[in-house]
Formats: C-alpha cells, sequence, structure tokens
C-alpha cells in the first residue's frame, strides 16, 4: 500500500531520507478522511447517529489499528524477523481493506440536495440496462448479494476493465474489491455496523 521513496523526496505512505550515508525512515500515517456532508445528511434513510458512530468509531478504528500494524511491519522488516512479518498480514489487510472500502463508502453517498437517490445517468445507465436489462434488475442482484453475504462483508457494484463489463460481486470482512481485479463503483456495507442502530426494535424482546 504504501510506496518508498528515495533522497528525501515522500511518495505515498511512507518517506525516505538519507543522512550521513544512514537510511532513516519516516513513515507517513493514514487519517480518516472527512465526509462531504453532515451526519445528518443522508436522514431518515440512515440516521446521523449511525452514521457517526459509523465514520467515527468504526472507521477511525480501521486508521488506527491499519497505521499501528505497519509501524509493526516496518520494526520487523528492519530486524528481518520473518515470522513476524508473516504474522502482520492479516490485520495489514484487514484494516487496510476497512480502510479502503469505508473511503470509497462516504463517496457513494449523498444527500437528495446534491443528488442522491437518483438513478444512473450516461455511459453508466446504458452499461446497466444493456448488462442487466434495467436498474431495478441490478438493484434486486445487489440486495440478493448482500443478503446472501455469510456474517460480515460488502457487496459491489464492480468495472472488470479488461472485460470492459459490469459485475455484481461480494467480499467477505473487509476484503476490498481490488483483491478480486475489479474496480469498485458502488460498495454497500454488510456489516452491522452499518446499520444496527436502526433496527435495535427489532432486537428487543
Amino acid at each position: 500500500m504504501a510506496v518508498v521513496a528515495f533522497a528525501g523526496r515522500k511518495v505515498g505512505g511512507i518517506g525516505v531520507a538519507f543522512k550521513k550515508g544512514l537510511q532513516c525512515r519516516e513513515i507517513q500515517s493514514f487519517s480518516l478522511p472527512e465526509l462531504p456532508y453532515e451526519y445528518s445528511a443522508l436522514e431518515p434513510v440512515i440516521s446521523g447517529e449511525i452514521m457517526s458512530l459509523h465514520h467515527q468509531k468504526h472507521h477511525q478504528a480501521y486508521v488506527t489499528n491499519y497505521n499501528k500494524a505497519l509501524e509493526q511491519l516496518e520494526e520487523a522488516s528492519a530486524k528481518l524477523n520473518a515470522e513476524a512479518i508473516v504474522s502482520l498480514q492479516s490485520a495489514i489487510n484487514f484494516n487496510g481493506g476497512g480502510h479502503i472500502n469505508h473511503s470509497i463508502f462516504w463517496k457513494n453517498l449523498a444527500p437528495v440536495k446534491e443528488g442522491g437517490g437518483e438513478p444512473p445517468k450516461g455511459a453508466l445507465a446504458k452499461a446497466i440496462d444493456t448488462q442487466f436489462g434495467s436498474l431495478n434488475a441490478v438493484i434486486e442482484k445487489i440486495n440478493a448479494g448482500g443478503a446472501a453475504v455469510q456474517g460480515s462483508g460488502w457487496v459491489w457494484l464492480g468495472l472488470n476493465k479488461g472485460l470492459k463489463s459490469l459485475t455484481v460481486e461480494t467480499t467477505q470482512n473487509q476484503d476490498p474489491l481490488v483483491t478480486k481485479g475489479l474496480l469498485p463503483l458502488l460498495g454497500i456495507d454488510v456489516w452491522e455496523h452499518a446499520y444496527y442502530l436502526q433496527i435495535l426494535c427489532c432486537w428487543i424482546y
């Protein structure tokens, strides 16, 4: 995820500088992106309370743990500790994927006054009609995919750039769609933390 740079340049997540012939690494941390709308802007579809918790608590946790795992990876790499490097991959993939997926998720959402809820237009609308028959058909396919996710995960509308075709796919846990070689166009969080407060009444017996 991070790119190593040289001679004091900073590229991607890691900047590398040289001093008196020694290589000193300075790691830039990932940060929680700001939302382009207020937490309450999506009500009544998504409550402001769940948006706040989802963003400030859950997404922030992925960012925090991703940065921690990257720091530990840097230390393990410096010590040539192969066992530690391998053991950290799970935390890096999970938390890094959580950061990637949620960063996409927030951009997929928009208040009604800013075009939220409007059907796709242009090339995307044409591609949906051509491949799925209608917008309702792809919505039904996405809903079915999300309902079929066992445990936690995501359902996606993705683009296969090689085949130039759209596809509905699911990923488990926080695996990003790029792990399937696809470009994410729309991601829907199937984790309970995305909606549990709004169905809390259904869990009270």
